[in-house]
């Protein structure tokens, strides 16, 4: 659905993407990860055709976004990061507008505008003023209109930006209902909002390509031992110095004591398997009182600072 081939991209002499390739299949939600100005927004706006890149090239729905732009816009829908709204027009006079930009004929339009304002949640407000609505709802009204011509590919950029949680939270609900038939790409330096909805994540740095993966599989890459969260009653030193004593154990870390009994400590383990039960019982036949015990996974915010860090000393 989406190719991605060496893509370069110069703003005069500074890089804003340098030699990225990937690829997004039909259907996929596609994360883009990266600090601010890693060169995500560069690259969504060389496949909406809004910039011409330097070099490389990139094709979406099979059609090529020099040559065939004009193919390439009536087949996408995108949210920039600053949502492109006419704060005194009503809901569906907006989408009414954009429908016309994008060149719908007058029954599609009434279709869509109603399909689209039900998808996304607006129907009860659409004869309200984009400017007396919510954030949350303004972002709503900016889906709804890159939704409009009923789009393959969807590509949003910061889609949850200055939302409160429960904004976010349905923003995140609606993006997750609309792939499926849709591929889509979403920009985000938000890292819980990748595991979340991606299927498969993009890490870029500098405008380079750190890495093309699932959060799974970078998770499995990155984690060569199993971490164990466990909380004991008894003291302090002394748990922590027969925890390290264990051949099983490679390094302990105190987290936090609760009180002056009751102390949580990271334990990780030599290698990569699950030694909660060899510690519980160890833990136990010492006779510390055993207050709980469970894995803790390498967090996405673990890869991400290792990948970009190993890149930079690179």
């Amino acid at each position: 659905m989406i190719e991605v081939q060496n893509l370069t991209k110069y703003y005069g002499k500074q890089i804003g993407i340098l030699d990225v390739s990937f690829k997004a299949d039909k259907g996929e939600i596609l994360g883009f990860l990266g600090p601010n100005g890693a060169g995500k927004t560069t690259a969504m706006r060389i496949l909406t055709c809004y910039l011409p890149p330097t070099s490389g090239a990139a094709r979406v729905a099979g059609f090529d976004v020099l040559a065939d732009s004009r193919e390439v816009r009536s087949r996408i829908g995108y949210l920039p990061e600053n949502v492109p709204l006419y704060l005194d027009l009503t809901v569906s006079d907006y989408l009414e507008f954009v429908g016309k930009l994008k060149g719908m004929s007058k029954k599609r339009r009434r279709e869509r505008i109603d399909d689209v304002m039900e998808e996304c949640g607006v129907s009860h407000v659409r004869d309200r003023t984009i400017g007396k609505l919510s954030k949350g709802y303004r972002q709503r009204v900016g889906l709804s209109q890159a939704l409009i011509n009923d789009p393959e590919v969807l590509i949003l950029d910061e889609p949850t930006v200055g939302l409160d949680p429960q904004q976010i939270i349905e923003i995140r609900a609606l993006i997750r209902n609309l792939a499926g038939r849709r591929t889509v790409i979403l920009s985000t330096h938000i890292l819980p909002e990748v595991s979340l909805l991606c299927q498969r994540v993009i890490i870029i740095n500098k405008g380079k390509l750190v890495t093309v993966d699932t959060p799974e599989n970078l998770k499995s890459r990155l984690q060569r031992s199993v971490m164990v969260d466990v909380t004991v009653r008894g003291g302090l030193e002394e748990i922590q110095s027969f925890l390290e004593s264990r051949p099983d154990v490679r390094a302990v870390t105190h987290i936090e004591s609760t009180d002056e009994s009751t102390h949580s400590l990271r334990v990780e383990s030599t290698e990569n398997r699950d030694i909660r039960e060899s510690l519980s019982s160890a833990v136990v036949e010492r006779g510390f009182g055993l207050v709980g015990l469970y894995t803790t996974d390498v967090s996405l915010e673990d890869i991400f600072v290792h990948l970009v860090t190993k890149e930079d000393v690179d």
